[in-house]
């Protein structure tokens, strides 16, 4: 083991923010070496493959597997990436008491930002995450600080489809609405990338989307009702800055459910940009709910995203599970 009694598995995703994520992954990788800790550099030939690799590394090192230079497991999960890398950890942490820390460098990054952490600054994520790791460390003494180190406990949550043994995990927020819909066709484009994408398939979905009729059981309370859009957050806000559910909180054991009436497309449109300010929810045809447990379901044929991953079609169950997640952050609540 480590002199810092801790390794580190390190995801990479290097093609993050336009190649920033290749920067930062070595950055994060040298900072740690340097700060003592053995380091699990993994790459995978895609998002699945290296699930399955931290799911191996991370096992090892819950069962204490060691080898000669440092762990062939790890104890601590740091990504390096945007929301589809957190969204990886997540996957691979929660539920576990394993930590998380994020280098944040995507070209959204709103988990981080939810979270207070730094963004586009490799350097002050990997040593906000040094500090703790070190301070969590089996050779420290001082109890404050091992507290400390613990970060900030928030919720997951739990997505599980109908027959479905396995559950997939999302922390921040999921879309099922028209934002869904718009995110199928865009994945379905190579290019443009980046937010030019995601405007350009807006502008070609939005002449042919219709409203969908959704099925929800909130906490055993049932609703029926038309919409453009649907939303669950444990999160504020996705899609870079959009705050879909301004009201939301990591840590307070509910779901903000946002649903977006049917309205013209005139109207529609005139609504997106409040969506950044979260002034949205002041509209009349805007209603937000909060539950502990989501039943969802719709007659349209939606393919559900979750911190801007595709996720499974609806319908699905969603329960959010307090303190699921552990997350080397400054903050220990807020």
């Amino acid at each position: 083991m480590t002199s810092q009694g801790t390794t580190v598995a390190l995801a990479i995703n290097p093609t993050a923010g336009r190649g920033k994520g290749g920067v930062a992954g070595a950055r994060a990788f040298e900072q740690l070496t340097s700060a003592g800790f053995g380091v699990r550099r993994l790459a995978g030939r895609n998002g699945a493959d290296l699930a399955a690799q931290l799911a191996e590394v991370l096992a090892d090192g819950a069962n204490g597997a060691n080898g000669a230079n440092g762990a062939n497991g790890a104890q601590s999960l740091v990504v390096v990436g945007g929301d589809g890398m957190v969204h990886l950890g997540v996957n691979a942490v929660a539920g576990t008491t394993t930590p998380l820390g994020i280098v944040a460098c995507g070209t959204g990054n709103d988990i981080a930002r939810g979270l207070g952490l730094p963004v586009d600054d490799a350097a002050s994520a990997v040593t906000l995450i040094t500090t703790h790791l070190r301070r969590d460390g089996p050779d420290c003494d001082d109890l404050s600080h091992r507290a400390t180190a613990r970060g900030r406990t928030i919720d997951a949550v739990r997505c599980t489809g109908p027959g479905q043994e396995r559950h997939e995990w999302f922390a921040g927020v999921l879309g099922a609405g028209f934002d869904a819909i718009v995110n199928e066709r865009a994945n379905r484009w190579s290019r443009p990338r980046g937010h030019l994408r995601y405007d350009l398939a807006i502008l070609r979905e939005l002449p042919v989307f219709r409203p969908r009729e959704y099925h929800m059981v909130l906490d055993g309370q049932e609703w029926t009702t038309g919409a453009m859009l649907v939303v669950v957050g444990n999160g504020t806000s996705y899609g870079g800055g959009m705050r879909i559910c301004p009201d939301a909180r990591l840590d307070d054991g509910l779901l903000d459910v946002l649903v977006v009436s049917p309205m013209s497309r005139v109207a529609f449109v005139r609504l997106y940009p409040r969506v950044y300010s979260g002034r949205h929810v002041d509209h009349p045809l805007v209603e937000v709910r909060r539950a502990r447990r989501v039943d969802l379901a719709c007659d349209g044929g939606i393919v559900a995203y979750g911190d801007g991953e595709r996720m499974a079609p609806l319908p699905l169950t969603l329960e959010t599970v307090p303190g699921a997640l552990r997350v080397l952050t400054g903050a220990d609540s807020t």
